[in-house]
């Protein structure tokens, strides 16, 4: 008996046997039998021990062996003979080889380095849920030892992870769940447990959970006749070579009716093999469950997983992958033929194999692939839009009559200085490249292009909402609320942790033990903190864009001095290309710092539960990376050029940098030059470089690690790893924001600036094809396997994509309007030309200046550059010329085309709204043939319960007819009057039990 009064059971001597020493099996008698005893048996395989130690504790030799004390050879184990790890599948099973393994929790712990010749498995729950003692610690784990030797000091905050891990493994048993520990790992100082539900847990669980198992009943599904059916069976063979050759994604004709498992109603359900009946997500997802429900009370307070990984009692929690992806003799796996069909850069072209995606990952990630599959075969029509309108624009730049104005050498335009001194006098026809540049984005045809985007957004989200009704309905996610899973949502670790401190300072003013929550008052100083970081960060974005506009401003001016003509000529070219380099690279890392930022201040709000904090984090992260990498582009767009003033007349910032202008082709071609670069390098850099080489890097630092930690033997080198040991080496799973995220930044860049640059669905596209396979790679190859959860929709992401869809019409009005010269020519065309055509319309855009008015200081050093003194100059605007009586005063056309900017402006966003939400009501949500399936399933399921009604009914009857009939035998053959009345009724009662 030890000090906390835990019997300890010393082992017989016939309990040893010869073999190889394996581990300790701990089998807690039933509750029923034996509430207060726990015994432990040796297994058979076990080495023999001398006759003189025939009574060791095994608890104590566990507590030995915690404290790092060098036993006798007399108490030394022989290692085992034989490589049981074949037998389990090396981890995949418990050791018997029978019990799968279905999740895994992993802990430190301190070990000497002698104790690395004992192989210890150490078995809980042999045979079942049973009951054991509350405060018992688990076998191995004793706290006192019964031997001379005085024990060594121990480190309070590692025996109080080791009292709790005791506490909580004991629990989990009460649970129904069995265990099975493994100290003797590859690495060092690591534990293992290994736990498996059994089939009654299995089934009280997936009740509890409302889980939707298929029935016996199997029925027909609605399949299409006549042209329907010829065109589908035609489409089927066209697409036959790019489908993946998986079971899950053949066409099904049939599909067994669904319904929420009930013990009671076990009969419904085919369990003639209860091994497959739960598949291996689904057991891991019943076993999360309940390792979360569970709880650890010697903390004063209730600890579920959550809170004791936040803690450091375990170090790692994860399911297992279903065996290993490569290599010549490995066995066929559901990880393995996703490998092969969907994790390959091979198989670029094929359909994703979604439904064995959604089996092996669970729903949430399944939906995830299947939105990002929708979203890269809808860029498909927008890509081959977009490259026939910039076709077009390369075709018809010849045509362009205001290019050709400017590009001719005879039309004399002599051009006001870019900056002040030192830049001179320039030709028009000087910038006939960018000219001709800029009609290839600013053409009629992008203005349809805009307005087809628009549509093709709608009809993305409506296209989505059809095909993830059609997965809820493949998935039996129709009945499945959100509510549902919601009620089971366990608060956060960090949020049990605020709570209890708050509870503890309370008790110790009012001694009131009532139970305690976070009130707006608690979270004031983190929501403030919120706030003002929020608004710091989005200021060090437009602060770091302003550097930027410095740097071009500043480049400019010094390149003007160059003495080189062929510096000179590139100036703009040189200067935008640099600028938006440094844009791209402050934008990749501020990228970095915002995703930390967010998440740190979302956790310092302590928000109650996983999906509250991930919706915050959510929010945070989008609003500060949308601001991030868009507000370059905004700049370009909308500010740049606007707000120069005139020559004579210009707006400096401090006083010395000039603000910088429009090229003479307007600015939409330096807006497709910044959209371009910082779109293709994002997603080149950072989606696609970040993902493969940071994984692998964190991968190489982690096994340095482990090595320096453990010199490895020749022996252990040879020991093939368990399966556990392998998945802890992966990288943890953190979560779809990261991969959404991206995604969403990646569809603003296709539709918020579509109007100036028509090739971006294209590069979309082909990154699109590469990240599928690299995050199908990631997910399979390199990351631990994530609990399945479950989810019938995309979440808060389906209404950002509204929003930026809705604010991509907005924004392109203003682009079509304000940026590129669309509305000018217009006005122009029906206004202002003489002959109804375009000529003139270059001179007609710029005004005159008398080169007499410069202001002093600011006339270039050199008059005579261009060979012939300069009287007037020009510049782009719409003012007055020095001979007006209001000379350089706003002239009236510039009124006249800001009025038809913004009519344009409205009458594009209402149209184009109304013609989205006319599409978003045309096409119905739920497809029909879906809803009729629903109905189907409702109807049967009905039918099913009335036979089985109608079935009891009729046994009922049955059973209460012989029940009659065994009355009136037993009233015929009744005893003699002279019986008692007691016997009478004993016989007529032994009758009706016979019945």
């Amino acid at each position: 008996m030890d000090k906390d009064g835990i019997d300890l059971h010393r082992i017989p001597q016939e309990s040893y046997t010869d073999g190889g020493f394996h581990g300790v099996e701990f089998v807690p008698e039933d509750f029923r039998e034996a509430p207060n005893e726990t015994t432990m048996r040796v297994n058979e395989r076990y080495s023999s021990l001398p006759a003189e130690e025939k009574g060791i504790h095994i608890i104590n030799i566990r507590a030995i062996e915690d404290i790092g004390y060098v036993r006798t050879e007399s108490t030394i184990l022989n290692s085992f003979s034989q490589d049981p790890d074949a037998n389990c599948k090396y981890g995949l099973y418990f050791r018997d080889g029978k019990r799968k393994v279905d999740y895994i929790l992993v802990y430190h712990y301190k070990k000497s380095s002698f104790s690395r010749t004992l192989t210890r498995r150490i078995h809980f729950n042999d045979l079942g849920p049973r009951s054991v003692k509350h405060d018992q610690p688990l076998p191995g784990k004793g706290e006192e030892m019964n031997m001379d030797e005085k024990e060594p000091h121990m480190d309070y905050h590692e025996d109080d992870k080791r009292v709790r891990r005791e506490e909580y493994e004991s629990n989990l048993m009460q649970a129904g769940l069995e265990l099975e520990r493994d100290e003797d790992t590859k690495i060092h100082g690591l534990g293992f447990v290994k736990i498996h539900a059994p089939w009654s847990v299995l089934c009280r669980e997936a009740e509890f959970m409302k889980l939707k198992m298929p029935t016996k009943k199997v029925y027909q599904i609605h399949q299409p006749h006549g042209l329907l059916k010829k065109i589908n069976s035609v489409v089927q063979k066209i697409t036959e070579p790019i489908q993946p050759k998986v079971a899950e994604h053949k066409q099904q004709t049939v599909k067994r009716l669904s319904y929420p498992f009930s013990r009671e109603k076990q009969h419904l359900f085919d369990l003639s093999d209860k091994e497959s009946f739960f598949d291996s997500k689904t057991r891991s997802t019943i076993v999360y469950e309940i390792l979360k429900r569970t709880t650890c009370t010697k903390a004063k307070y209730s600890m579920g997983i959550t809170s004791l990984l936040a803690n450091g009692v375990y170090s790692a929690a994860y399911p297992l992958h279903d065996g290993d992806y490569e290599g010549e003799h490995v066995e066929t796996n559901d990880r393995k033929l996703l490998c092969e069909e969907w994790a390959s850069y091979g198989v670029f072209y094929k359909y994703q194999p979604i439904d064995l995606v959604r089996k092996y990952f669970g729903e949430k990630i399944g939906l995830y692939f299947a939105w990002l599959g929708v979203y890269t075969q809808m860029l498909i029509p927008a890509s081959i839009v977009g490259i026939i309108v910039f076709l077009y624009g390369c075709a018809t730049v010849d045509e362009n009559i205001p290019s050709m104005e400017m590009c001719d050498q005879r039309i004399n335009i002599t051009m006001c200085p870019l900056c002040d001194r030192t830049c001179s006098y320039w030709k028009m026809s000087s910038a006939c490249a960018t000219a001709r540049a800029s009609h290839l984005f600013d053409n009629p045809a992008t203005v349809f292009f805009s307005v087809f985007m628009a549509l093709w957004a709608a009809t993305f989200m409506e296209h989505w909402k059809r095909k993830q009704m059609r997965l809820n309905y493949r998935w039996d996610l129709t009945g499945f609320e959100e509510e549902e899973e919601a009620v089971k949502d366990h608060p956060r670790a960090e949020y049990e942790a605020k709570v209890l401190e708050k509870s503890l300072r309370k008790e110790y003013r009012n001694k009131e033990t009532e139970k305690e929550k976070l009130t707006w008052k608690d979270r004031f100083p983190a929501y403030f903190t919120n706030f003002v970081s929020i608004i710091f960060m989005i200021g060090l974005t437009f602060a770091i864009v302003f550097g930027v506009i410095i740097y071009r401003i500043s480049t400019a001016a010094a390149l003007a001095i160059s003495s080189s003509p062929a510096g000179r000529s590139n100036i703009r070219v040189t200067v935008t290309a640099t600028a938006v380099i440094i844009n791209l690279v402050v934008i990749i890392i501020l990228d970095e710092v915002y995703g930390c930022i967010a998440r740190w201040l979302t956790q310092i709000e302590v928000p109650k539960t996983d999906k509250s904090f991930e919706e915050r984090l959510i929010f945070k992260a989008f609003l500060l990376k949308f601001v991030n990498a868009y507000t370059p582009i905004f700049y370009v767009a909308f500010f740049k050029g606007r707000f120069v003033g005139r020559p004579g007349d210009y707006v400096y910032i401090f006083h010395s940098f000039r603000m910088e202008e429009c090229a003479p082709g307007g600015c939409l071609m330096e807006l497709c030059i910044q959209l371009s670069i910082i779109m293709l390098g994002k997603q080149l850099i950072q989606n696609n470089l970040f993902e493969i080489g940071i994984p692998k890097m964190k991968k190489l630092i982690r096994y340095l690690k482990l090595k320096q930690r453990r010199p490895v033997d020749h022996e252990e080198h040879l020991k093939k790893k368990q399966r556990y040991e392998v998945d802890y080496n992966l990288e943890p799973f953190a979560g779809l924001t990261p991969e959404y995220m991206e995604m969403i930044i990646q569809f603003g860049f296709v539709t918020l600036f579509v109007a100036s640059f028509p090739l971006a669905p294209l590069f979309a596209l082909l990154n699109n094809i590469i990240e599928i396979r690299l995050d199908a790679k990631k997910f399979v190859t390199e990351l631990r396997r994530p609990v399945a959860v479950r989810a019938k929709d995309i979440g808060i992401w389906y209404n950002i994509l509204r929003g930026v869809g809705k604010l991509a019409v907005i924004i392109n009005a203003f682009v079509i309007s304000f940026t590129s010269d669309f509305i000018p020519r217009l006005v122009y065309l029906y206004m202002y030309s003489e002959n109804g055509t375009m000529h003139g319309f270059v001179n007609h855009t710029l005004s005159y200046f008398n080169v007499s008015d410069f202001q002093e200081g600011t006339a270039p050093n050199d008059n005579m550059e261009l060979g012939y003194p300069v009287q007037i100059c020009r510049y782009k605007d719409y003012r007055e010329p020095p001979w007006s009586e209001n000379k350089y005063e706003i002239a009236k056309d510039f009124w006249a085309v800001l009025a038809a900017r913004l009519a344009f402006v409205i009458v594009f966003q209402n149209l184009v709204m109304f013609m989205s939400d006319f599409v978003d009501w045309i096409i119905p949500d739920i497809p029909k043939d879906i809803s009729q399936q629903i109905h189907k399933e409702k109807v049967l399921m009905v039918e099913v319960f009335m036979k089985e009604e109608q079935g009891k009914l009729q046994l009922l009857e049955t059973w209460r007819d012989k029940d009659k009939k065994k009355g009136e035998n037993c009233n015929n053959h009744s005893p003699r009057p002279s019986m008692s009345h007691r016997g009478s009724v004993s016989s007529c009662h032994s009758c009706h039990v016979e019945v």
